[in-house]
């Protein structure tokens, strides 16, 4: 068993005990029913993931923290890869329509989804499910991996309209939240299928794999809901049903949000460095949330660390960070990050690993690059007129230098033993290096 979550991180025996003390629970479809459950027995439970990209976020791993809590109370994750659904995609959340995948695409970022789980979570590698019905039972307490592409894709669809289609009210449909925000700008009747789709999902494991419950972020409540009333109806099975706290900042924005897009649990993608930084960069506010939510800290150190005040509470973003980044990048990668982010804050440390980029020396020979142009090259800003205002702005320094003109060249005679240091803001870093 992969073991990231210490023997006595809580007090409590029951894990809905635990979810709640670290204050991820929101909505619960039977709530003294489901706390009961899961101290008296050991269930199989799912979440599911559309393969919107060929990779997870920070969103997602939110998720795969309540997988990994339930998995070490003895308790059965079963990981729905959307193969079906997300050829359709979910209308939950968002204000436009998302764009249409092909199949080669959708398989390959199941693929890649399914690695990134393998990190985190114990599968039983034996466990298969043809979609028809189970063939060989996971292991207790070992996660099982399904695609819905195995029973969605050979569905006929005239009979999953009468049969399925039949227990779904379009006036309760249109009053669920996931659709209301939608309807405004034009929902399209391929997204309004979406809510069958996971209904059915949800039908289908509790009758093949006897799954009990599906977790899932506050805003897939109604699709939640309507898949405990279909199995209700056509199974005459109750299941259950809890969703959890979107990891938002104490405004209320979802987190995991940067200069460059999405903060990626992929070290191609986010390095570990930007990643370390991104949780050592928090507001204050947030400390509190982050280290119950994204760390496996017993609550009492938790608290203990987000109480520290003024210049103190760095302590305890310097840990958050580093826990963090310990999860998901390995012990390694969080201490070069917490060493290339001290030598640029604290004056100690080695600065090997702060994000670098080469180029050849020639493009620096003459007049050389322009430093918007080179910042935009380098992401540290999204467009030249960004870097001209970052630079009016007295934002910006190469090697501790404010610049000052906007039009400033970066030539080879500025480079101290082959690399510089340039600086946006207070906290955003990118070495140039020769080659």
């Amino acid at each position: 068993m992969k073991q990231f979550i210490p023997d006595n991180v809580s007090q409590y025996t029951n894990v809905f005990d635990v979810l709640q003390e670290r204050g991820f629970i929101e909505q619960t479809t039977h709530e003294e029913e489901i706390r009961q459950m899961l101290g008296r027995e050991k269930i199989k439970f799912y979440i599911g993931f559309d393969p919107t990209a060929d990779c997870l976020h920070v969103g997602h791993f939110m998720q795969v923290i309540i997988m990994m809590w339930m998995q070490k109370f003895g308790h059965t994750p079963i990981v729905l890869i959307g193969g079906g659904t997300g050829m359709v995609g979910d209308p939950s959340g968002r204000t436009d329509m998302r764009s249409m995948m092909t199949p080669e695409t959708i398989q390959h970022n199941c693929d890649q989804f399914k690695k990134l789980f393998d990190k985190f979570i114990e599968f039983d590698e034996n466990f298969h499910y043809d979609g028809v019905g189970k063939t060989v039972e996971p292991e207790t307490g070992k996660a099982a991996c399904v695609n819905n592409a195995t029973w969605l894709l050979p569905l006929n669809y005239i009979e999953f309209i009468r049969d399925i289609g039949k227990h779904f009210s379009v006036n309760s449909m249109l009053r669920a939240e996931c659709f209301k925000q939608r309807l405004e700008k034009g929902l399209s009747f391929l997204e309004f299928n979406y809510m069958l789709m996971q209904s059915y999902d949800f039908m289908i494991m509790a009758r093949d794999l006897d799954c009990k419950m599906q977790f899932g972020g506050n805003d897939q409540w109604s699709n939640i809901l309507f898949g405990v009333d279909l199995t209700r109806r056509e199974l005459q099975k109750q299941v259950y049903g809890m969703t959890f706290s979107l990891l938002t900042t104490s405004e209320g924005v979802k987190m995991g949000k940067t200069q460059k897009g999405a903060l990626w649990l992929d070290g191609g993608k986010t390095s570990p460095y930007e990643f370390y930084q991104y949780w050592r960069n928090v507001e204050d506010a947030d400390v509190n949330k982050c280290l119950r939510m994204l760390t496996f800290l017993p609550m009492d150190e938790v608290n203990r660390l987000s109480a520290l005040k003024d210049a103190e509470i760095n302590h305890a973003k310097e840990v958050l960070a580093f826990e963090v980044t310990k999860l998901v990048h390995g012990e390694e990668e969080a201490q070069k990050a917490q060493d290339a982010a001290r030598a640029l804050f604290a004056g100690g440390g080695a600065m090997d690993h702060v994000p670098a980029t080469s180029f050849d020396a020639s493009l620096f020979e003459g007049e050389g690059m322009g430093l918007v142009s080179l910042m935009k090259e380098v992401k540290l800003v999204p467009s030249n007129g960004e870097g001209f205002r970052a630079i009016e702005q007295g934002g910006v320094s190469v090697d501790d230098v404010k610049v000052t003109d906007p039009k400033m060249k970066v030539t080879k005679d500025m480079f101290h033993d082959g690399a510089l240091l340039i600086r946006k803001g207070k906290k955003t870093f990118h070495k140039i290096e020769l080659k």
